[in-house]
This record gives C-alpha cells, structure tokens and sequence, in this order.
C-alpha cells in the first residue's frame, strides 16, 4: 500500500495487536479443550484470526 498517514499506521498496528491477542487466547482454549468439535471449532477461528492478522501484516 504506499505510504501511509500516521493515522492508518496507528490503526494497522492496533490490528495486528487485537489479532494477535485473540489468536493466543483462542490457541491457549484450544490446547485445553478436550471436546474434539470444540476444539477444532475453536483451531478454526484462531486459524481465521492467523489470516487476518497476516493480511492487516501485509499492509504495512
């Protein structure tokens, strides 16, 4: 994306904390869970917020 204004850099960095943060907590449940569904549901989201979070990365 070119340059960008201080603002937007302070909104992509707001970002990729927020999506790294629900990444961890969503991992840590996971490796709790013994239900295999909720598990897996649960991988799946942190997995959703792993893609965002890469995406918001690739912004900068």
């Amino acid at each position: 994306m070119g340059n960008m204004s201080p603002k937007e850099l302070l909104y992509v960095e707001d970002a990729l904390g927020h999506e790294k943060f629900c990444m961890s907590k969503l991992n840590t449940a996971a490796q709790q869970l013994t239900d295999p569904e909720l598990k897996q549901f649960v991988t799946q989201m942190a997995n959703k917020h792993q893609q965002l979070f890469s995406q918001f990365f690739s912004l900068l």
